[in-house]
């Protein structure tokens, strides 16, 4: 039986399968124009038929293709093969994407054989926080972290995928009414992504805090019948905090987990304004819960409370009644309605509670009545500084994220989050994203190495080389850098040009013949060349000695070469 092999794109070759999920299957390749293995990840049918979702996931998986950081798995390219429709002749677009190949186990699997130990665990989460302060530093937003998303090498090493492909999915609205790829990971989902609000670097820090708990508990903090149910848990629903999930564990590393309670549920909190702002928020409290002390059930209390209202144990088992109450069609009422005495109390305290109402109001003063929304005015197009006073103006507190574009002048107003026209109370936070302009990078030292080197030190610094000429050099071996265009250190925008200067490994020697011995030997040496004289005594000698031959033609020689001067003693 033969076995065609498949070749994407006239370059990648499709080898055994690696891994299949929701959206897609993933296959080792192999890059023949590189040279090197690729994992390959080919989308689904039903995702590559939408048009918007193919212009929508090549855009996101470029943007994913220009970050680079070891906690991130590296996406090499994205492009479009044709494949025949089952059962005809027509062809459809199929989209890949040419990622890193990373050796390990996914971490869904490590989860799967029971709790994480504590240790292992918070090195986890803080690898996926490194990565999620990297990428949203570059304005990405995962949208889809899980444990399905995350690689552990051999090494024990972090590696978070699919950057840009959830955003691409989710932004496509005709596709995800098609499809339930995103319900299912409503596990992890925020409660503004159930809700299909517009969602942040927040969202990102919420999911972290679930794949956290997951490892800790060995179980999701919310489980249903469906993913539907799921969503509805996350939106309404307060999680037992970790250490009361199993208290079985042993004593010390219980004592971890229960420093690590208060994180946890901050990070899980409903509201994005009570969570951690940003990844690195996130990583300095996991870092310190780790070595501070354990907080005692009241203090663990307060911040449930703080985040969720009542004990999570009660409002669980209300809502959790509700639900049960509002659904049994079984029950039975026992009379009619409430006594009507009960009524008439009921009528009598609600008189009270208006009347008081009304005192209360008529007897403030204008300056004591509650202040309104802030409405977020349009900042895009300004300064930050003039942004932040506005925002500071209206008691709103500004965050500044920072995001390369290459057109829009730094310091300038991308957008907000929330968006202008929104209202908020006093004191909240509005996000604020402003360009850095161009993207950055730092030119390397270059100076001393090959020119091979050089090149793919450029490139690992996201710029180009420019032109290379040669010059001589005594001291200098062919193809060594002696000079760059650029002074190293410098930073310029990425995708710059560099010129180079190289060593041409030889130098120029003039035709010493008639010189005398001295002035020959002298010239050899400012050439960096070691002058031997030799000796020929079958010609007449003469006074000074005189250079007859060289031992090389003159014009270009190797550096640091020997030449032989031959002079003449004879009578």
């Amino acid at each position: 039986m033969t076995t065609t092999t498949r070749i994407m794109a006239g370059r990648y070759r499709v080898d055994d399968l690696i891994g299949r999920g929701g959206m897609a299957h993933v296959h080792r390749g192999y890059d023949l124009t590189l040279g090197r293995e690729v994992a390959i990840k080919i989308l689904d049918r039903e995702l590559a038929r939408d048009t918007g979702f193919r212009t929508r996931f090549r855009m996101e998986a470029q943007a994913a293709s220009r970050m680079s950081h070891p906690s991130i798995v590296r996406v090499f390219d994205a492009g479009e093969d044709s494949s025949a429709e089952a059962g005809g002749t027509a062809t459809e677009p199929v989209p890949f994407i040419v990622m890193e190949l990373v050796h390990g186990e996914l971490l869904k699997d490590v989860i799967a054989r029971g709790p994480v130990p504590t240790i292992d665990a918070v090195r986890y989460a803080d690898g996926i926080l490194e990565a999620l302060e990297y990428s949203h530093r570059a304005g990405v937003v995962h949208r889809d972290i899980k444990p399905g998303n995350v690689m552990i090498t051999p090494t024990g090493a972090v590696k978070v995928m699919d950057f840009g492909i959830a955003r691409a999915v989710s932004d496509s609205s005709s596709t995800v009414a098609e499809t339930t790829q995103i319900l299912g990971t409503a596990a992890y989902f925020s409660p503004e992504q159930a809700k299909g609000e517009q969602v942040d670097a927040r969202t990102d820090v919420y999911s972290t805090g679930v794949v956290l708990y997951e490892m800790l508990t060995g179980r999701q903090p919310f489980r249903g019948d469906s993913p539907v149910a799921v969503a509805y848990q996350h939106v309404s629903e307060t999680p037992l905090a970790p250490s009361e999930v199993d208290e079985e564990h042993d004593p010390k590393e219980l004592g971890r987990i229960r420093a690590l309670d208060p994180v946890v549920l901050r990070a899980m909190a409903k509201d994005p304004y009570q969570r951690y702002p940003d990844a690195l928020s996130f990583r300095t409290d996991l870092d310190d819960a780790v070595t501070g002390d354990v907080p005692t059930k009241k203090q663990l209390g307060a911040i449930t409370s703080e985040l969720y209202g009542p004990n999570p144990r009660h409002a669980q088992e209300t809502a959790r009644t509700l639900r049960q109450l509002s659904s049994d069609t079984t029950m039975t009422r026992t009379q009619s309605g409430p006594p009507v005495a009960w009524i008439w109390a009921g009528v009598a305290l609600l008189a009270v509670l208006i009347a008081s109402v009304l005192i209360w109001v008529l007897a403030m003063r204008p300056s004591d009545l509650p202040s309104a929304g802030r409405t977020i005015p349009h900042l895009t197009g300004e300064t930050y500084d003039a942004a932040a006073a506005k925002l500071n103006g209206l008691d709103l507190r500004p965050i500044r994220i920072d995001q390369s574009d290459a057109k829009i002048a730094a310091g300038t107003v991308i957008s907000t989050d929330p968006s202008a026209g929104s209202q908020l109370d006093k004191g909240q936070s509005v996000t604020v994203y402003v360009s850095s302009g161009a993207a950055k990078s730092t030119v390397p030292t270059l100076v001393g190495l090959s020119q091979a080197a050089a090149k793919d030190a450029l490139s690992k610094a996201g710029l180009q080389l420019g032109s290379v000429s040669q010059t001589n050099d005594p001291q200098t071996a062919h193809d060594v850098v002696l000079s760059t265009s650029i002074a190293a250190g410098t930073e310029v925008q990425s995708g710059t040009s560099v010129d180079l200067v190289v060593a041409s490994g030889v130098v120029t020697v003039n035709d010493l013949t008639g010189w005398t011995l001295d002035s020959a030997t002298q010239a050899l040496q400012q050439l960096g060349l070691t002058a031997n004289p030799v000796a020929k005594p079958d010609c007449k000698a003469t006074d000074p000695k005189t250079v007859a031959a060289m031992s090389v033609a003159p014009g270009d020689v190797p550096v640091q070469s020997t030449v032989d001067l031959i002079y003449c003693t004879g009578k």
